[in-house]
């Protein structure tokens, strides 16, 4: 209960900051106060420049840009919509868990983060329809992204038509993206993971020249591509070992796949159909 008091504080200050037209640096403000939800309300600026790995002034001028007079009165506002740390810490003593196991239970916190913004279903629903409706559909990721997208690429191509996988970058991404918008695709996937290659921005940037509607799963809504997104659907990365873990954003790619197939009407039936296929040709040890 506790991790869902801090989680719903972490989604309170979300929606605080979503929408706004933040720069690089006060982006990174605001994820870090958002990672840090439960004791936000009681860092002083220098605190927070210094979890962010940003000046002191930023802090300020971050306040600022958000309408409040400085960042006295953004930490005042934070108290309100955030919860105490004891309350957000009272249920799990961590203090006496090794390195690993601290890990694990932050990315046990990054998937009820996730949960808490799942409560509100519309907009990976609406991501799924538009994902559903293209024909063909392009899966964008790279490098650290690969994975991701080479996974929603392999098991969305069971249930649509026409799947395009972009896991390699350079100068036949654009060609790729063109022929697909030639063969009729309106909607572009894509999944963004630090550190955030150029590559992919530019791609977003074209992709959107193009016509392409596009949809990201990223880190943090405060990501670099959230400016080439129309819709940025938010789950953290794990960042407690020496390479950052993404079972939140796996997970995300999962639900919008759900999403997707509630949109096809012909999905059960190809589902059907591959497992009988699957089935003829001993594809899997039973």
């Amino acid at each position: 209960m506790a991790m869902a008091t801090q989680d719903w504080g972490a989604a309170r200050l979300m929606r605080m900051f979503d929408g706004r037209r933040l720069t690089p640096t006060q982006r990174r403000i605001a994820h870090c106060l958002v990672r840090r939800a439960a004791d936000a309300p009681f860092l002083s600026s220098v605190e927070v420049a210094e979890l962010a790995g940003v000046s002191q002034p930023s802090v300020t001028r971050f306040a600022v840009a958000l309408g409040f007079d400085g960042y006295p009165a953004l930490r005042r506002h934070l108290r309100k919509v955030a919860p105490a740390p004891q309350e957000a810490q009272a249920g799990i003593d961590t203090e006496d868990d090794n390195e690993y196991q601290q890990a694990v239970l932050a990315e046990i916190d990054n998937l009820r983060h996730l949960a808490v913004l799942l409560a509100d279903p519309e907009p990976v629903a609406r991501a799924g329809r538009l994902l559903a409706l293209s024909r063909p559909l392009l899966v964008l990721g790279l490098r650290a992204a690969g994975p991701q997208a080479r996974g929603f690429a392999y098991f969305a191509a069971k249930v649509h038509p026409d799947v395009r996988l972009l896991d390699e970058g350079g100068t036949l991404l654009a060609d790729r993206i063109d022929a697909a918008v030639r063969a009729g695709a309106n909607a572009l996937l894509c999944f963004a993971l630090p550190r955030h290659p150029r590559e992919v921005a530019a791609a977003l940037e074209y992709a959107k020249g193009a016509g392409l509607t596009v949809v990201t799963i990223a880190d943090s809504a405060f990501a670099p591509v959230v400016s080439h997104s129309d819709l940025l659907l938010p789950a953290a990365v794990g960042t407690g070992l020496v390479f950052d873990t993404a079972c939140a954003p796996m997970m995300l790619g999962r639900v919008l796949l759900e999403a997707m197939c509630d949109e096809l009407p012909d999905a059960q039936a190809r589902l059907e159909e591959f497992d009988a296929r699957a089935a003829e040709r001993g594809l899997f040890v039973e």
